[in-house]
């Protein structure tokens, strides 16, 4: 729809032009990167979009705006005191933690915002504070640790549900998320899921991991109920992910792999109840959204 101001050809030039000035007065210009998470190459990893605001949008509009990005995750920032509050929304909801799109976020901040710093801290909404420092040639974020506890549900359910061979050797669960274990990363890489049902599913995610073979573990994620059917490297699934596999093979230290289209690769550490995530980032596109 035209501007009511330009619904006219009668207007003089300078008429014209004070229009337009009152639209672009009216327009937030948002800066806006596109960052591909825990990979060093571009088009690989995890594709985030970081959004630096002066001040907080209604949530409407965070929505919109990330419906626009058309990413798994749109993270926004506003300054705090001592860091940015960050908020994160895949094209449909806002969600309680996202790993790759901190990490898009920190490395903007520690790269080209702030390069003189070592570190940064964000302030969540459902996970307190969270960390991010350098650490050689990686990032290292400092998340909670999520626990998962076995599941009730039936195995051939996600038997039918990701077109496995057979049942699942177990099957957990913790902070919205089912843990499926499977036998091999040829099993992982193999499923092909039923998103209808697993759209029907509560809680709303599903990683699908195995021990892997140059790696220690790998995986796969869906969350078709958050509008993202399969993302690309999940931070916050290795929340839970590395305190199963630590407990499994007794190791604190860990390599994961996540075995999507774009793969990426995570070194994770289970301190206590905490885990740090490190990975790589690389930025892809630089500018600015008008809304």
């Amino acid at each position: 729809m035209a501007h009511p101001c330009l619904a006219t050809n009668s207007l003089l030039p300078q008429e014209i032009a004070n229009c337009y000035a009152t639209i672009k007065i009216n327009q937030v210009r948002i800066p806006l990167f596109h960052v591909d998470a825990f990979t060093h190459q571009p088009f690989r990893g995890n594709p985030a979009a970081v959004c630096f605001l002066d001040s907080w949008l209604d949530d409407a509009k965070l929505c919109k705006v990330a419906a626009e990005n058309n990413l798994s995750e749109t993270a926004f920032l506003v300054p705090a005191e001592d860091g940015h509050e960050l908020r994160w929304f895949t094209p449909r909801c806002e969600v309680r933690l996202c790993g790759h799109a901190t990490l898009a976020s920190a490395h903007i901040l520690l790269n080209l915002r702030q390069p003189q710093r070592d570190s940064v801290r964000f302030e969540t909404r459902f996970h307190g504070t969270l960390t991010v420092k350098r650490h050689g040639d990686y990032l290292a974020m400092d998340f909670p640790a999520l626990f998962p506890k076995p599941c009730t549900s039936s195995p051939h359910l996600w038997r039918d549900a990701l077109a496995m061979q057979s049942p699942p050797a177990e099957v957990l669960e913790a902070d919205d998320t089912y843990i499926v274990v499977t036998d091999t990363p040829e099993t992982v890489r193999n499923v092909r899921p039923n998103f209808p049902l697993l759209e029907d599913l509560d809680p709303y995610a599903v990683a699908v991991t195995a021990r892997g073979n140059d790696v220690d573990f790998v995986s796969r994620y869906f969350a078709p109920s958050y509008g993202v059917p399969e993302d690309a490297v999940t931070g916050s699934a290795h929340c839970i992910l590395a305190p199963y596999w630590t407990r499994r093979l007794g190791k604190t230290e860990l390599h994961a792999r996540q075995l999507s289209d774009r793969e990426g690769e995570l070194w994770c550490e289970v301190i206590g109840d905490r885990v740090l995530l490190k990975g790589k980032a690389i930025l892809t596109l630089q500018g600015s959204l008008s809304i």
